[in-house]
């Protein structure tokens, strides 16, 4: 990366199942997670799956948790996701994982 190209600092993100506290419908348990990194690449782990349901309910939050916040912002705080089935209660916590320098021409 050349020093003259602008860049913008990312942060890779992990979507980890925290706590079912109904019945598991969809099959996860604790400790499932998907990874999204590089901006917009989402990684299961081999063998594993993640309830499509489940990662629609986080997916509006994702591009803010990419990005620097303000310590008063509630985004900065607030870090955990229900899952809409009402029987599964299936609780997600989204944490930062790693931080990153990208291209700002290649962010969409």
């Amino acid at each position: 990366m050349s020093d003259d190209q602008p860049t913008t600092d990312v942060y890779d993100l992990r979507i980890v199942v925290e706590r079912i506290e109904g019945r598991s419908v969809c099959g996860m348990k604790p400790g499932d997670h998907v990874d999204l990194t590089e901006s917009c690449r989402l990684r299961i782990p081999e063998g594993q799956h993640f309830c499509l349901y489940a990662l629609a309910a986080c997916l509006p939050l994702l591009p803010a948790k990419q990005r620097a916040l303000d310590d008063g912002d509630w985004m900065a705080r607030d870090s955990h996701v229900a899952c809409p089935d009402p029987e599964e209660r299936l609780i997600m916590r989204i944490e930062r994982t790693g931080r990153r320098q990208i291209p700002t021409e290649e962010l969409t």
